[in-house]
């Protein structure tokens, strides 16, 4: 690259509004009493790299490990929404709560760091309306209707070929549906990142605001369950209605779901992987202790050293097949940081890394207002039209389920 186009590159990433829309560091937060100004200790997001990386917003993913806390979801969601909101204190001349698209600008406006929450599996609602509005009003702004994890009323990607669990016999049950439509009514984005084929297809048919992808990418590049098929990378673009401007897919960063040389190494070694969770579950049984989320990072970055990492092309290639197929206006980045155990294209360690992104959109002959849209403006556009169907809704009908 010419210094000019270096120069070029860095003005162009520097200018923009770049938003991630998942990264699953309250764990961190929580389990191991994380403080996002201290170094990364082999994590991948901190306020350093979030600062050279210009990362303006990031939507913190508030996770719930369904079999450990099992009977817990809802403790263990205010414990992670507190934790989030513990650093903003912590660190409030550097860290800004957001919880609207306009707090978003407000934040890149100020030159500060924008942390936002989105729930990850709709499980941590407890088949409870009230808990979902609850959340909302403690400031998720988005909720994946599942995890890997089926809950009754809509089914997973994960486990949808798992005859012991019951699905829902559309993709979504009527309170699945209500689900929905009172996430639209509040003006929190639907994200069916993790959800099944069918699950999808209901979802966005039923939803009255666009929907989006938190972290899913492309699976025609790479053959996983959890990304979009081409037909679904255009209904996500067509999602809302005729008068929306349509959802966006946030392309995730995982080796494993944008690789398929990668991703195919994986499950060679996942036997080995399952034998070393077990055994350091049952370690930790024995010492009285939880087997943490922690822990289970450690165990898949040290599996993950055996695989050779993809470069960071193969990131590029998926955003250019969904700007390829649904066009520009329907791609951004969710880079599942904190969340894939060191399992990133190489290159790619760090929010630090995000303007090698910026480079790389402009040597494809991407134009600078269309890496805007990809850094961030079309996840803010999103964002924008689902808090204003929502203003819409509560006009109608202010109370809701209630």
């Amino acid at each position: 690259m010419s210094a000019v186009s270096r120069l070029l590159a860095a003005r162009v990433h520097r200018s923009a509004i770049v938003v991630d829309t998942h990264a699953d560091t309250p764990q961190r937060l929580l389990d191991a009493h994380y403080d996002l100004a201290d170094p990364r200790r082999g994590g991948d997001l901190d306020l350093d790299s979030v600062r050279r990386g210009n990362l303006t917003a990031e939507f913190f993913s508030i996770w719930v490990e369904p079999a450990l806390y099992k009977g817990e979801y809802a403790r263990r969601t205010l414990e992670l929404i507190d934790a989030v909101k513990h650093q903003v204190v912590r660190h409030s001349d550097r860290i800004v709560f957001a919880d609207s698209s306009e707090g978003i600008r407000r934040a890149h406006r100020e030159g500060k760091f924008a942390a936002l929450m989105g729930i990850e599996g709709g499980h941590s609602i407890e088949n409870s309306l009230g808990l979902l509005r609850q959340y909302y009003e403690l400031g998720v702004r988005y909720m994946t209707l599942t995890w890997s994890n089926s809950n009754g009323w809509a089914d997973s990607s994960g486990d949808v070929n798992d005859r012991r669990i019951r699905h829902t016999a559309g993709g979504l049950s009527r309170f699945g549906k209500e689900v929905v439509l009172e996430m639209n009514r509040l003006g929190m984005m639907v994200d069916i990142s993790h959800v099944s084929d069918r699950t999808f297809y209901r979802a966005q048919a039923v939803s009255r605001a666009p929907v989006f992808a938190s972290h899913s990418s492309a699976r025609a590049l790479c053959d996983h369950p959890r990304n979009m098929t081409d037909d679904m990378l255009l209904a996500v673009a067509r999602s809302g209605g005729p008068r929306s401007e349509g959802g966006v897919v946030q392309v995730n960063f995982f080796s494993g779901f944008i690789s398929q040389p990668y991703r195919d190494a994986l499950r060679t070694l996942k036997p080995e992987a399952d034998r070393r969770v077990r055994s350091a579950r049952r370690r930790a049984k024995r010492r009285g202790q939880v087997f943490s989320h922690e822990e289970l990072e450690r165990i898949r970055r040290q599996l993950a050293r055996k695989i050779p990492r993809p470069p960071l092309s193969v990131v590029i290639d998926h955003i250019d097949h969904i700007a390829e197929v649904a066009g520009v206006d329907h791609v951004g980045l969710g880079s599942d940081f904190d969340g894939v155990g060191g399992q990133l294209p190489d290159g790619l360690d760090s929010p630090a890394d995000l303007p090698k992104v910026t480079s790389a959109l402009l040597d494809r002959g991407y134009s600078p207002r269309d890496c805007h849209k990809i850094l961030g403006g079309n996840l803010l556009r999103v964002f924008r039209e689902v808090e204003l169907v929502g203003q819409t809704m509560r006009t109608r009908s202010p109370t809701g389920g209630r």
